[in-house]
Formats: C-alpha cells, structure tokens, sequence
C-alpha cells in the first residue's frame, strides 16, 4: 500500500506514503482512492484528512512513471481528485514542507485546506515544458486569484505557505511546531455537520478589466520565454479560469497539456531533468556506499580557477585553505575571491553577514604542512604533467591518511596522474568549469584505482557544492574537451573556407547555444588551448588542425584577460566587438593554404559543429569513456552552454534522427579533411537499425 488509514474519532486519516515525496504513482493513487470509498462506507466516519508522511505532503507525479503508461492507467490523478472533490464527507488536506505540481493540484480538489507555516507551494510544470494538468490553472486563481496565480504557473516557483495567509487557500495556517494531524482532525470535526460542502469548482474568478491585464501578460510572457511554448500556453489556459466556464477551462487545459507534451522543447526538458538524477548513479558504486567526511578542504593554486573552487567549498560552509608558492600570487587570489563576494553583495544578492562568513571560512599558506589535515585537496594548478608531479608528489607526504586527493585537470592522464603517488586508491578528477563558482557543471573523473568510496564522497560532494557531478573514464579530454575538439576544429576549418568568426558564432547562438565557439574561446583563454594544441601536435600528429588559433595566439590575442581575442574588448565590457585586423589575418590565411573561400550556410555551420560533437560522443560510449548518452547531455547542458530545449547533443541528435546524422556525417566525409568525418560504429549501428542514442 502506498496510502495509510486510520481512523480517528470520527474523522478517517488518510496519509500518502510513497518515499522520498509522496509522489503520486499509481499505487499511491489506487490505495487512496480505496481509502476515500473505505472513508465513506464508514458510517462513524464524518470527515476525511488527507495528509504526507516523511517530509512531504506531496511532491506531484512520481517521477518513476513520468514518461510511462501508468501515468495514463487508471485511477489516474484525474480520477483521484474527481473522487475527492466529490466525497459526500468533508476532505480536508493537510499540508505541510512541500505541497507541489499534481499534490497541490490534489490538495485544491479538496473541500478545505490547512497548513502550516514554511510550506512551500507550487505548480513548477511548465520547468518541464508543461503546465499543470489537472486542475490547477482552473482551481487556484478561483482561491489566490488571477494575478497571483499567473504569476505562480508562468515561473513555477515556490511560494511558502505563510504568504498565502490573506487567500482563500487555506481555510486555517496553525503556528510553527503544531502538530499538524491533530489539529487537522480537530479542524475536520468542527466542520463535519457544514453543509453544502465548499468545493473551488463553484467559485468564480473576480478581476475586473481583466482583459488588458491578459493582454499584458501575453507581451510580457512573449518576450521573455524565447524559443519555449509552455509559458505563453500557461498564460492561455489560466486565462481560461476567467474566461470559460469550469469544466470547459478544465478541458481547455487538458487539451494544451497534451499538446505541450509532445513538443520537442518539453520532451528536452523532461530528459535534462532524469539526466540529472541519473547522472549520480553508478552500478557498481551501491547509494548505500560509506561516504567520507568533508569537513576541511584545501586547493593547490590560487588563480582564477583555484579560487573559484574555493568560493564553492566556502559557500557550502565548508572551511578551505589555499596554497600559492608566492605571497604576491596568494595575497592576488584572496583578494580576487573577495572582490567577487563584494560584487555579489552589492547586487544585492549576499547579505553582510553571509559575506563575513564565507570570507572567513577561506585561508592562505605558502606551506604544504598546513593543508595536511584537510579532508579534501583539489589542485588547480597550470595544465602540464611535470608541474602537476611535482604537485602529487608532494601531497603525497603531506595529505593525512584518507585524504581525497583530487585534480582539476581538464585533459591530462589521470592515471599518470595517481601514479605520481603511493595512494592512488585516494586521487579522482574534479574538472570544474569556469567560472568554478558559477558553472554548474563538475566533471567527475574515475581513475583505474580511483576507489568506489571516493567516487561515492565525490559525487555527494558535488551535490553539496550544487553542482550537477558527472562521472567520466579517462582519456585525453574527458568528455567535455574530447568533444569540443572536434567542435573547435571545425570551426578552424570553417574560418578556412569562408566564415569569419562573428558568422560562425551568430549561427550558432541562433541554434540556442550560451556562446559560439569563438567567443568561448575568448572567455576560457586562447592560450590555453594553443598549450593543448602543441602537446597534441607532439602526442597525435596525424590529427590535422586549422593554425589560424595558433596565429591568433602569436599575434598576442588570448581572450578576455588582454582584452583582445577574436574580438576586441573595452574595459568593464565583456561585449564582442570584431577586429578587422583579425578578419584580414583569417583571409590571408586562407589565401596562403591555396584556398578559395565560399559563402557558407548557418545551416552547415550548425550540422557541422553539433555532429561533430554526436559522432565524438558515440565514440565516448563504445569506449566507456562515458556510461550513458544522457551524461554526455548532462555535460554540454550545464559546462557548455549547449541550448537546453534540444536537450544536448545525443538527445538532440535522436530528435533529427540518427539516419540523418549519419547521412550528414558521410556527405561532409566526402569533402575537405574527410578524415574528421568518419561515423562512429556505435552511430552507424543505430542508425541502420532504427534506433536512438537514448534508448
């Protein structure tokens, strides 16, 4: 059972038990209905209570059976809130902690509603590409009204409960530590005998002129939601509980949800939203796995990406030590870090004690010894194997016993890596992403030894630092850079053959990317990869690249820090501004190779950049580099921008279809350096036998 009765007095208790949220799956809808129909053939029984055990009044539908057929098998949510709203006994819900989507839908069926303070309330579908579907956009502006409920459906947030206190939503908010059953049942007892029964169906709507508010709304909601149809969908259909009468508003929002539900941009969101949660599972790492302490972490390297990682650790109330080699680098990154918390504070976006606070849990040494106790040490320093030896080596006589030793290599072996030391067991890669204390991304790197306790204590970590942890195997690039090789050398050889760097970027920002490949380029540092570049000219000289960002880098044009990459810079402006010098040098360049340059579609730039990135990536997973098409999602979602309602680039690639891609891939194989084209097995494979990355 997924539902638990009792009976009180004379009121029966019906609480939703389905861990860890009280999701709505099937079996949880079944026992409650049975409870109701048990409920009302119970002569002694008055009045009905409907509750959450554990945490949750209810959290909607169980995400388990979100995109199978029990969601559509009966009772469904539908049913289950037609047998409450039609109880010939009083229902009253009884919420408490969180009260969302398909719960508070549920909730609202219900004749009367009490809470307690803190309760977070709210109908986050459409962050799902949805709206609420049962109910909700017809039922809760009858009770908050128009305005509020607008607001509440368009942006799907939170709204504790307390903030509801001048509505009709609840007809009683108990004070803070109440038990909330047994006033709940004394609540249901006072209103037993009341007849009629108060249902939100019979109620109306009252916004006068609401006309030019809708309108409004619609202007608004239109420029703001960009290429998504759900929040304009959702200003129609609460626009409806105005507009319509209730049932015809309740089939008005039925049909949308449907629709909604087989556009490409929800399908995306959907799957970004089970990558993540898959994501931090492994088969061979259990979640009952013993996790190690992280009470005191340290970073080797106070640059721009060390300090960053130091602002994670400090915002998750952790206490960290950075370590430099030179007062002058030391006393330059402490600094940095608490500029960045000023700016933050003056946005109004950290008070002065949390900025007091994080700025004291962060120190600086210029001694090794004085990191030995930390649970976690993180090295970020320059991307070359001799310095990150020397590093290992030395953490290895310093770190304590069970010290996690981590490094935030972005290509490098983390093999070579861990055999730098006599505790390989103990070192993992922790690839964050810049800006470290913003991008969300943290790419996990699971060496050969790297022990299933460290992977376990890595990926809680990430979660405690509110970074999405995906874990990869090792290889030169990892996932991330080992895609966006292939990425990046297509664009050097579109500059060859007629782009110049704003077209290329403009066609890909288009598409929906955060930036295109040469403005990125310009934000992580252009010499950055030209270090990469030239190990790999050394390590793989078979692999053919454009020289034009090695000409770049020689003419001194790094990217942002010099204020001069692709594009120029002015200070305090981070716009692009296209440099005709560069443009001339890209032209010459291609002059000097002999060849002619040709105008090029947005339309090749894009199937080249994104299926460069597709084919990679099927390598990654015949490789096992990476366990699933979703982790490869997961990281271009959150560390490169990739546009979240195509839902990265193997979920994207499934939506045109792998035959496409492949018939794609071979017709640009028969072309300039063929020899970047040639399908993956895995792609080949797939696509001859009809199926997906993701299935």
């Amino acid at each position: 059972m997924s539902a638990d009765y009792v009976v009180n007095g004379k009121v029966a208790v019906i609480t939703l038990n389905n861990p860890p949220v009280n999701g709505l799956g099937l079996a949880t809808r079944a026992a409650a209905v049975d409870a109701i129909h048990r409920a009302q053939a119970d002569d002694a029984v008055e009045a009905i209570v409907i509750t959450g055990a554990g945490k949750a009044f209810s959290g909607g539908a169980d995400i388990k059976e979100f995109n199978s057929p029990k969601a559509l098998t009966e009772p469904t949510l539908h049913t289950l809130i037609r047998v409450v709203e039609s109880s010939t006994k009083p229902t009253v819900a009884a919420i408490h902690t969180i009260c969302m989507g398909g719960g508070l839908e549920l909730a609202l069926g219900c004749n009367y509603r009490v809470a307690v303070p803190g309760a977070q309330i709210a109908l986050p579908e459409v962050k799902l590409g949805l709206l609420p579907g049962a109910g909700g956009t017809q039922r809760l502006p009858r009770l908050i009204g128009l305005e509020r409920a607008m607001n509440m459906v368009v942006s799907g947030v939170f709204v504790p409960s307390e903030k509801f206190e001048d509505t009709a939503l609840f007809d009683k908010l108990f004070a803070a530590g109440t038990d909330l059953v047994a006033e709940a049942v004394a609540f249901a007892g006072s209103i037993a005998a009341l007849r009629p029964l108060p249902k939100v169906r019979d109620r109306t709507v009252d916004y006068p002129h609401h006309e030019a508010f809708l309108q409004f709304t619609r202007n608004t909601v239109k420029a703001m939601a960009g290429p998504y149809p759900a929040p304009l969908e959702c200003v129609e259909t609460v626009a409806a509980s105005v507009t319509r009468k209730f049932d015809d508003g309740l089939k008005f929002e039925r049909e949308r949800f449907l629709q909604l539900a087989q556009t490409n941009e929800s399908k995306a969101l959907r799957h970004a939203f089970f990558a993540e949660r898959s994501a931090s599972k492994l088969p061979d790492v259990p979640a009952d796995t013993p996790v190690r302490a992280i009470g005191q972490a340290a970073i080797v390297g106070a640059g721009t990406m060390g300090g960053g990682i130091a602002m994670n650790f400090a915002n998750a109330g952790i206490p960290v030590i950075l370590l430099e080699t030179k007062q002058e680098a030391l006393d330059k990154g402490l600094a940095t870090i608490r500029k960045n918390y000023e700016n933050t504070m003056k946005k109004g976006k950290l008070t002065q004690e949390k900025f007091d606070q994080r700025v004291g849990l962060i120190s600086g040494t210029l001694n090794y010894e004085a990191i030995g106790q930390a649970d976690i040490v993180v090295e970020a320093v320059f991307e070359e194997m001799g310095v990150k030896q020397a590093v290992f080596e030395k953490l290895d006589q310093v770190m304590k016993p069970g010290a996690i030793l981590a490094s935030n290599t972005s290509t490098l072996d983390l093999n070579r890596i861990a055999a730098f030391t006599k505790r390989p067991q103990d070192v993992v890669g922790t690839h964050f992403f810049s800006p470290a204390n913003v991008m969300k991304l943290l790419e996990i790197v699971r060496g050969q030894h790297t022990a299933k306790d460290v992977l376990a204590t890595t990926l809680a970590l990430s979660k405690k630092l509110k970074k999405t942890g995906v874990v990869s195997g090792v290889c030169d690039g990892f996932i991330g850079n080992r895609m966006i090789e292939q990425y990046s050398r297509q664009a050097g050889f579109l500059l060859e053959e007629g782009c110049l760097p704003e077209q290329v970027d403009q066609a890909v920002e288009k598409f929906g990317f955060a930036m295109g490949p040469f403005r990125m380029g310009d934000l992580a540092g252009n010499d950055i990869g030209w270090a990469i570049r030239k190990r790999r000219y050394v390590e793989k000289p078979q692999i053919v690249y454009s020289k034009t960002a090695d000409l770049l880098c020689e003419m001194g044009r790094y990217g942002q820090k010099t204020g001069a990459g692709w594009y120029d810079y002015k200070p305090g402006d981070r716009k692009a501004y296209p440099n005709a010098a560069v443009n001339d040098m890209i032209v010459e360049h291609s002059a000097a190779l002999g060849l002619a340059r040709r105008k090029i579609s947005d339309e090749e730039i894009v199937e080249r950049l994104v299926f460069a990135l597709v084919n990679e990536g099927a390598h990654l997973l015949e490789e096992g580099i990476a366990m699933r098409a979703s982790d490869i999602d997961m990281v271009y979602l959150t560390g490169y921008g990739f546009p979240v309602f195509r839902g990265g680039p193997m979920f994207y690639a499934d939506t045109v279809g792998l035959y496409n891609v492949k018939a794609a891939i071979d017709k640009y194989a028969s072309g300039r350096h063929g020899d970047a084209w040639t399908a993956a097995p895995l792609l080949v494979k797939l696509a001859a036998e009809g199926k997906r990355f993701n299935d």
